[in-house]
């Protein structure tokens, strides 16, 4: 289910950031640019977190300067993730991980992959208002939808960013 769950997202996302790109007002939106941001920011500090690689927390934090950086960021992410899944076993997910930037909020492999997934709908679902604000529609990215999107042949499990 984790695997499933990550290529939602990672469909979600390249949905989302697709829709926004095609809106120039919505593109150049810095409220909707910000929240994109953080979603991605977000995903690429847990799963560094539990690869236990280097993360210049620093210079993550900087906006991309233009929605085709974010895209960039997005793509990089979600194959970062795919690599950290692959590996994944049962005793893997009950590993406890240390937050080095926020100790109070640790927890075991599987509770930081729910996170980064419960994490990121939620701010998908804000931009998804603030895009219908701005162009008066938005996608839909349930995961019942992408579900038989997977089922019609639209998208492979190998994801969309690819």
């Amino acid at each position: 289910m984790l695997h499933q769950l990550f290529e939602h997202q990672a469909w979600a996302d390249a949905e989302l950031l697709r829709a926004v790109g095609a809106n120039q007002s919505a593109a150049a939106d810095e409220k909707l640019l910000g929240t994109l941001h953080h979603i991605v920011f977000v995903q690429r500090v847990f799963t560094a977190m539990l690869n236990g690689g280097a993360f210049d927390i620093q210079q993550e934090s900087q906006p991309a300067t233009s929605l085709a950086g974010l895209q960039e960021r997005y793509a990089e992410s979600h194959a970062n993730q795919r690599l950290l899944l692959k590996d994944l076993t049962a005793e893997s997910l009950t590993r406890r991980v240390e937050n080095p930037w926020a100790p109070d909020l640790s927890g075991t492999v599987a509770e930081i992959l729910m996170q980064v997934v419960l994490h990121s709908q939620n701010h998908r679902g804000q931009c998804l208002t603030r895009l219908r604000e701005l162009t008066g529609a938005a996608p839909t990215l349930d995961f019942i939808v992408w579900l038989k999107v997977v089922r019609e042949g639209g998208v492979s499990l190998a994801g969309p960013l690819r």
